[in-house]
């Protein structure tokens, strides 16, 4: 079990930016993954999903519930900023939340909760971070010009196809 754990840690502490600590504190809160059957649960379990503050015909804001385990998400905090800076997907998710709505934090917190379910699905699948795993994909999907936008260049145009969008 210790060496399965050891060997699960590893594989996910590829992810630049994520350290041992924060992978324990999240693999302690959430009891291994256990009790979760999706990422939505996940995130819902975190307090990262998204509430809508509206009433009759009055349309406010939308944000964060914040009504779950604030551990969780106080770990994912501080490495949101380096897997911002040192991971190509981050700093795509990044860039594309923060030209939608121009709140940095905002962006940071969409960069914790796509940390957290991405430690989710490495954990579940057994499988190590692949920081290409989207280029991959993409050579399925993409023209020449549209892989160069999928990765952030600065070719990118207004109006041309996200990655993100697209795998999401």
């Amino acid at each position: 079990k210790d060496e399965e754990v050891f060997r699960k840690v590893s594989q996910i502490s590829i992810i630049k930016g994520v350290a041992e600590l924060t992978i324990a504190v999240v693999i302690a809160e959430t009891y291994g993954f256990e009790l979760f059957d999706n990422a939505k649960q996940l995130t819902s379990y975190a307090g990262y999903d998204v509430i809508e503050n509206q009433s009759g015909k009055r349309e406010g804001k939308t944000k964060i519930s914040k009504k779950g385990n604030s551990r969780i998400r106080r770990a994912l905090h501080l490495p949101a900023f380096n897997v911002k800076k040192y991971e190509p997907v981050f700093k795509n998710l990044y860039n594309r939340t923060f030209e939608k709505h121009k709140i940095k934090m905002k962006s940071y917190v969409a960069i914790q909760r796509k940390l957290l379910t991405t430690i989710f699905a490495l954990w579940k699948n057994d499988d190590a971070f692949d920081s290409d795993f989207y280029l991959k994909i993409k050579d399925k999907f993409y023209t020449e010009d549209e892989k160069i936008v999928a990765l952030g260049s600065p070719k990118a145009t207004p109006g041309t196809k996200s990655l993100e969008l697209a795998v999401q």
